[in-house]
């Protein structure tokens, strides 16, 4: 019998909701008030990278694929998700520095500076440098460097603007995915009259600079969550902290996108 036909099947079950609302474990005595919802917090971040993992592995293959109006829902998703992310950091900063630091030493080593699923999210986005997964457990490491050995959503673009008759250098196309993009002055002057052009195509890549902003949206208020909670302290992960979040901010995923802005 399918799924859907099953009457035993319930909400809770579906959802695997008993199950779920087990995995908040919190460690300080008592335990502290405010541990609970640092937890949660985290826990549902991981479920929304999940998703957009999810989201931008749809999104390469629909571009690869020609496919206009399924990429534009799919990326249009991502930007919403982000939102839904920067949004959670006001939850965040209900917590006090006092309240955070009644647990904080609970958490020996563990931080989110360890979270694989946001670095695979940031693989596909593009990123592609030796210290992005240096500190990850070899799992982790291996499936990144899977990641990073194929096209960005970026290279997938790239893809999708020559299959629409654009001239796409070739040497993009077929580049090495393993090394970083290097911003292009060809790939910028086709950019801008694809804008003039090419409607379709124009919407995708604003979509595309959505998903960028928001993102960088994200990072600045990670960023001012964490020096407004605990200061110049050192991150317990083993990061710097505010110093290696602030080292982030103002890096553009899809830089060619950001440099044609002042010429229409």
């Amino acid at each position: 019998m399918s799924a859907e036909h099953d009457p035993a099947l319930t909400y809770a079950s579906y959802l695997a909701v008993d199950e779920l609302l087990q995995l908040q474990r919190p460690l300080s005595d008592g335990p502290e008030h405010d541990e609970l919802l640092f937890i949660v917090i985290h826990q549902t971040y991981e479920l929304w990278f999940k998703q957009l993992l999810h989201e931008l592995i749809a999104a390469k293959a629909s571009l690869e694929a020609g496919d206009t109006y399924r990429s534009m829902s799919i990326l249009g998703r991502v930007r919403s998700i982000l939102k839904v992310c920067v949004s959670q950091v006001d939850i965040l900063e209900t917590m006090t520095p006092l309240q955070f630091n009644s647990f904080r030493g609970r958490l020996s080593s563990s931080s989110g500076f360890q979270s694989a699923q946001f670095r695979e999210v940031e693989a596909i986005l593009g990123r592609r440098d030796s210290k992005m997964a240096g500190h990850l457990p070899q799992v982790d490491q291996d499936r990144i460097e899977l990641i990073t050995k194929n096209r960005s959503l970026w290279d997938s673009t790239l893809v999708y603007l020559a299959k629409r008759g654009h001239a796409v250098p070739a040497e993009y196309l077929e580049r090495n995915f393993a090394q970083h993009y290097t911003p292009n002055s060809q790939v910028q002057d086709l950019l801008v009259d694809i804008h003039h052009n090419d409607p379709e195509s124009a919407m995708l890549c604003e979509r595309l600079v959505d998903i960028d902003e928001g993102l960088q949206e994200w990072r600045y208020r990670h960023v001012k969550m964490v020096e407004r909670t605990i200061g110049a302290k050192l991150g317990t992960g083993g990061s710097s902290g505010v110093g290696y979040l602030s080292s982030t901010l103002f890096n553009p995923i899809f830089p060619d996108l950001w440099a044609i802005r002042d010429r229409f």
